[in-house]
């Protein structure tokens, strides 16, 4: 199993960026997928998580307070790949991202980062003033 986290870069206060996680080895649709970030000299904070694909409900996402309203994450089943669309990114918003998966049907307690089985090698956001 494989997480392939991409998209990083540096980018002005204002801006945006999507990060992207691509996945292998797993059947990805029926996996949580979540995003977490890393400050230096901080813990790995929650970001946002997106669900498995129910059958009939489709996906539900939830996102930290911090990022709600500026963040959006996707995923598209077809090729194995999440998505975290970032815009008016923030000084704070500077960190590494991290992305990680769990095979689960449910949506609940995806904001926990001792839910997920499997971690990307993360990626680089630097946002400037």
């Amino acid at each position: 199993v494989q997480l392939q986290a991409s998209g990083g870069g540096l980018v002005q206060a204002g801006g945006s960026l999507r990060l992207s996680c691509a996945a292998s080895g797993i059947t990805f649709s029926r996996y949580a997928l979540g995003w977490f970030r890393q400050a230096p000299g901080k813990e790995r904070d929650f970001v946002a998580a997106i669900s498995a694909n129910g059958i009939l409900t489709g996906s539900s996402t939830t996102y930290a307070d911090s990022v709600n309203d500026r963040f959006t994450i996707s995923r598209d089943n077809a090729k194995n790949t999440g998505y975290l669309q970032m815009k008016t990114l923030k000084p704070d918003d500077t960190a590494v991202y991290y992305c990680a998966a769990v095979y689960s049907s449910t949506s609940s307690g995806l904001h926990r980062s001792g839910a997920y089985t499997y971690w990307g090698q993360g990626t680089q956001v630097t946002v400037s003033s």
